[in-house]
């Protein structure tokens, strides 16, 4: 508590003084504690915040009401908007309000997002775009639903400058005309997965809208015509092409003699593109910053590691599937010392000899993927620990002869590491995870199928690596309940954790992840020990929880689904296949979680078909995606098949 007298000094500072204090926190719950303290520190918090993410849409009334000067406003997570909620917010915020001006919280309001907002369409977006008059930036992403009539809707926002609108799968050319035209002013566009897009709705964009600098279009079944097009665009800097079947070298020539600041090209996963391809554009472009080309290429040529001399900025290099010799990462090292990101995932023909040649000049590396290089071991990982003091991502799954001498030069010499990938690595043991342990800025641990660590291992990381948010114990059969207390008891920022398959994990080691209350994302697939008394530490303790995948979770009786559907309230995915939750249960879960989108309902052996009928009823509104068992697509009626497809539910059968 405070004394009285520093209660008196906090209060005398000046609201300029507040404001700037307030502005310096960047965690939201360093906010949420200062908007606590007292009356006067919430209401600075009311005049300054101009971010709002949004989780619960029943609360946004209230909260456009309480902070009328945002200028980025977050719905991502409230994919139950739709267009009477939009009108209502844009003529009168919340109940009871007697304000003369109308919807003011959309005047000053710059970046909108509505990612998966699929129950708004032309009517919402229209009258949001023209209710926002300072909007400049848009997303629209994972709207399925969304085609030509809402671009167009978009397009009166005159002033956009970035769109997203990747898997609006209606959009076409009439579309993308709309937006070119309306929006000449845009900087930054995406249309990935845009499926009805064709070369000539990309050449009136590439005419309209010349301030372009940034454009994605991976995914996309245009043909060597749109690089034509894009070659034109000469502020154009970031270029995505990933898994654009139909572009081949042919269309990188064009490249190479237009888009004169490019410093960013993506074509990963192109099958027409070879190291010919490549040539042009690194000759045509000297100052490219990043060259990502994963998958697309059979080998690493010499005449394309002639041109690549020429890269002496080149930042991040990606050439995942491909065969690469020693002599290539000799000539890598030698001439791209500016190299912060290395992708090799899968390459043939890396060697230990290789990876020390390359991390020899390579002292800035901070990213490094060595997925699947099987021939590595604590050598190379030796000389990348010495070598690249700033590393803070390392990736090596299934690189089985790494041991614990490699990850003890590691936590001696990379202390900045941030994430380090060792699934399938299964000679990671205890005293390894010891030495990783050093490495207190561990954010991301993946140790699946680790299978010779034990909970001595993971103590280490519980006691020493305080910031971890993500870990991944898929399979680690050595793992119990002692390894998960200790994980509790240090780990307080972990937001993802998978214990599928540890079998030695019971109700007890639930009560303990029960203490981690920023968890969102819960794996625990074939747990066969744990019961609802488990489940229901869980959901008391794990307020914030999203995501949980508890298939095979047999012996979880209806008193820990109770808890889930009564405490769980942010729950949007959920999988519950092959688990014994009853027809009265089921329709507890589905109808009382608000937020779920998504569900996995796969042989539910003790509920009935009418059980499970009742429970899609019960949230046919809001449910996006449900997946179940396949006997029941003849056996549930129509009727209720009809109304999740009206509201565009994707049904799948397994």
């Amino acid at each position: 508590m405070l004394s009285f007298q520093s209660s008196k000094n906090l209060l005398s500072l000046t609201e300029d003084l507040l404001v700037r204090i307030y502005e310096l926190l960047a965690a939201e719950s360093d906010r949420k504690s200062f908007r606590l303290v007292c009356r006067e520190f919430r209401r600075i918090d009311t005049l300054t915040r101009r971010h709002l993410r949004v989780i619960r849409i029943e609360f946004l009334p209230i909260l456009l009401r309480k902070y009328p000067r945002l200028q980025s406003l977050d719905l991502s997570a409230c994919p139950r908007i739709d267009d009477g909620v939009v009108s209502l917010l844009l003529t009168r915020v919340g109940p009871g309000s007697n304000s003369p001006i109308l919807g003011h919280w959309a005047w000053g309001l710059k970046s909108l997002v509505l990612s998966r907002a699929t129950g708004l369409r032309f009517s919402g977006l229209e009258m949001l775009a023209r209710a926002c008059p300072c909007l400049e930036s848009v997303d629209v992403s994972y709207c399925c639903g969304f085609g030509d009539r809402e671009a167009a809707a978009l397009s009166s926002a005159v002033g956009l400058r970035e769109l997203n609108m990747d898997k609006c799968l209606q959009l076409t050319d009439v579309g993308l005309a709309k937006i070119a035209v309306g929006c000449s002013k845009l900087e930054k566009l995406s249309l990935k997965w845009c499926m009805e897009m064709t070369d000539l709705g990309i050449d009136l964009l590439c005419k309209k809208c010349v301030d372009l600098k940034y454009l994605d279009v991976s995914y996309l079944k245009v043909t060597n015509e749109s690089l034509h097009s894009i070659a034109s665009l000469l502020k154009l800097e970031v270029l995505g092409l990933m898994a654009c079947p139909l572009i081949d070298d042919v269309g990188l020539h064009f490249i190479e003699r237009g888009c004169p600041s490019l410093k960013v090209i993506d074509v990963s996963r192109c099958e027409g593109v070879s190291s010919s391809g490549l040539i042009f554009v690194v000759r045509g472009h000297r100052n490219l910053l990043e060259l990502k080309a994963g998958y697309c290429l059979s080998e690493l040529s010499t005449a394309l590691l002639h041109q690549m001399k020429n890269l002496n900025h080149l930042e991040v290099i990606r050439i995942d599937g491909a065969r690469i010799s020693e002599t290539s990462f000799q000539v890598i090292s030698a001439n791209c010392k500016s190299l912060v990101e290395i992708g090799l995932s899968k390459c043939l023909g890396v060697t230990n000899m290789g990876i020390m040649r390359l991390v020899s000049a390579c002292i800035n590396l901070r990213v490094l993927n060595l997925t699947c290089c099987h021939s590595i071991t604590d050598a190379a990982i030796s000389a990348i620990a010495y070598s690249c003091r700033s590393l803070v991502c390392l990736k090596v799954e299934s690189c089985n002869m790494i041991t614990e001498k490699g990850l003890c030069q590691l936590g001696s010499f990379c202390l900045l590491l941030e994430e380090i990938d060792l699934t399938d690595c299964c000679g990671v043991n205890d005293k390894g995870l010891e030495y990783l342990s050093r490495c207190s800025e561990l954010s991301c641990l993946k140790l699946g199928l680790c299978t010779n660590i034990s909970n001595k291992g993971l103590s280490y990381i519980g006691f020493n690596c305080l910031k971890i948010h993500e870990l991944d114990l898929y399979r680690c059969t050595g793992i119990g309940d002692d390894g998960l207390e200790a994980l509790s008891n240090g780990c307080k920022k972990l937001r993802k954790l998978n214990l599928s398959y540890c079998n030695e994990v019971s109700d007890r080691g639930l009560g303990y992840i029960g203490r981690l209350e920023e968890l969102s994302d819960l794996e625990m697939r074939a747990l066969h020990k744990i019961t609802g008394v488990g489940l229901e530490a869980v959901a008391v303790g794990c307020k914030r929880l999203a995501d949980l995948d508890m298939k095979h979770c047999e012996k979880v009786g209806d008193s820990g689904f109770w808890a889930l559907a009564y405490y769980s309230k942010n729950l949007r995915q959920i999988n519950l296949s092959y688990c014994g939750i009853s027809d009265m249960a089921l329709c507890m879960v589905m109808g009382n979680l608000s937020r779920l989108q998504e569900a996995k309902l796969v042989h539910l052996s003790n509920c009935t078909v009418e059980g499970v009928e009742l429970a899609l009823r019960a949230c046919c509104v809001r449910i996006k995606k449900v997946k179940l068992f396949a006997p029941l697509r003849f056996m549930l009626s129509s009727e209720i098949l009809e109304i999740l497809h009206a509201r565009g539910c994707i049904i799948r059968w397994d």
